[in-house]
């Protein structure tokens, strides 16, 4: 099974959806619960981010199919910790106000970094240690892994403050609610084309390098550009979610809990 591209490539699109929905499952139950239930999803959820941190190290040296496997998820336990403690608003910025109006592009911008600047450090930090414990190692996947996420992430969050013409805010937590003020919705600008071809042409360098692992052949490889290529395919699409007419939201509603139906008085 760990040496099966087709294999690699549904677990990636499943793990995009299933993880993507335990996220926003997580943060809105905490919205309907106490006012300390984001912190507690955030303390509660540390041994994930132990376990990625663990997960990485342990297979730097394993450039199997199954080192890269759990190299591959170890980054996305990573990930997905700093994205619960971002959505749950422990570690977003030192801005939590919506936009004041009126401010000039230059204000408006900073204003936006602000808000979410030290998860964007604590990101970026991320990134510098796993490029220094994945230097001349023989598996980087990790590394590569996060790195695609990161850069999608930047991407879609510069999109979304420049303008794109569809933005779904329904799923923003209460945390979070000050940020929809800072989103221009509205015809693209020449970042969104950068950003898609930019994307697109990390697609056909990740199949370009799984071609290449086919002709080597190299097993471990191949599942690393197989999850890799399928991860970034995944980004590109989210990106083009934000022009199509699709309802994208629908893919995870199911697993938003429902409001809670008010009480009649009587």
């Amino acid at each position: 099974m760990f040496e099966t591209p087709w294999i690699a490539a549904l677990a990636a699109l499943f793990l995009w959806w299933f993880a993507t929905g335990i996220l926003l499952w997580r943060v809105h139950a905490a919205d309907r619960g106490g006012p300390d239930q984001h912190l507690w999803s955030v303390l509660l959820s540390l041994p994930l981010f132990v376990a990625g941190a663990l997960g990485v190290n342990a297979t730097l040296a394993d450039g199997s199919p199954q080192g890269v496997w759990f190299a591959f998820l170890s980054a996305l336990a990573l990930w997905g910790w700093i994205e619960l403690a971002f959505l749950s608003g422990i570690i977003t910025g030192p801005n939590t106000r919506p936009c004041p109006e009126g401010l000039d592009p230059t204000a408006r911008f900073w204003s936006a970094f602000r808000t979410v600047a030290w998860h964007e450090f604590l990101l970026a930090g991320m990134v510098v240690v796993l490029v220094v414990a994945s230097w001349g190692a023989e598996n980087a996947f990790a590394l590569w892994t996060f790195l695609v996420l990161f850069g999608a992430r930047i991407s879609a969050k510069l999109n979304l403050f420049l303008g794109v013409p569809r933005i779904n805010t329904d799923f923003l937590p209460k945390p979070l609610a000050h940020l929809s003020s800072y989103f221009r919705q509205g015809p693209v600008t020449g970042f969104f084309p950068l950003s898609v071809t930019l994307l697109a042409l990390a697609v056909g360098c990740f199949l370009e390098r799984l071609w290449r692992a086919h002709q080597a052949p190299d097993q471990g490889a191949i599942i690393g550009f197989t999850l890799l290529a399928m991860l970034t395919a995944l980004a590109l699409l989210e990106h083009w979610f934000m022009v199509w007419r699709v309802r994208d939201d629908k893919l995870w509603r199911w697993m938003i809990p429902a409001p809670t139906p008010k009480k009649r008085k009587t």
